[in-house]
């Protein structure tokens, strides 16, 4: 399998396909090209090396995106967490620790964030993580 195929598989596996298949319907000609980044590195280099399982790099993910101030895809990444089995337990630790380093406004933030994504998850019909 090349990056591009391992890339969209781990990606799905990840985010889950409605997220990229949204993805995909948006994407434009001129989008198409970060598309393809994104796909190649991101999740066909990064998310598929063997040195971390995936719940560690969502841990990871989850840390940077509320340090940095990426709120934007913080919800994403809280239900891909999910997904890759950290407990929302885990989720709030890794907040908390995150906001002793990075800041108590942005873990703030954060929190709130995730406290809307687990309502919602926790609303959905008991077949899975979404």
């Amino acid at each position: 399998m090349d990056r591009r195929a391992e890339g969209e598989a781990r990606r799905r596996a990840v985010l889950g396909d409605e997220h990229v298949d949204r993805a995909a319907a948006r994407t434009t000609p001129f989008t198409a090209d970060f598309q393809d980044f994104i796909t190649r590195y991101a999740w066909g280099d990064i998310w598929t090396r063997p040195g971390l399982d995936l719940r560690t790099r969502s841990c990871i993910t989850l840390a940077l995106l509320t340090g940095l101030g990426h709120e934007h895809e913080l919800a994403m990444h809280v239900r891909a967490a999910l997904r890759n089995g950290v407990t929302p337990e885990e989720i709030k630790e890794v907040l908390l620790q995150t906001g002793v380093y990075a800041g108590l406004p942005t873990a703030n933030r954060a929190f709130a964030i995730a406290q809307d994504v687990l309502a919602e998850e926790a609303g959905r019909p008991d077949d899975g993580p979404a």
